[in-house]
């Protein structure tokens, strides 16, 4: 995957993650306090902070993780 697609697919998971995560938050506010307006905000603050440090996670683990990458040499490899 080259880098252009992979900076969009992370982007697309971003998003798409704290839609799920932020009305979690939400509900949870609203369950703890009592009140809708609270969890609301709770919620959009979180929308915010979360979805930039998810990104930076993304990029970091494409940029360094190594787990469950396998290593390819096509110049050294054997094909079998």
């Amino acid at each position: 995957m080259d880098t252009k697609h992979s900076r969009l697919r992370h982007l697309a998971k971003t998003i798409t993650w704290r839609i799920v995560g932020t009305i979690d938050t939400i509900l949870l506010g609203w369950l703890i306090t009592g009140d809708p307006w609270t969890g609301a905000k709770i919620g959009g603050l979180e929308l915010i902070t979360k979805m930039v440090l998810y990104y930076f996670h993304e990029r970091a683990w494409f940029r360094y993780g190594r787990l469950g990458r396998e290593e390819h040499d096509p110049l050294n490899d054997n094909p079998a």
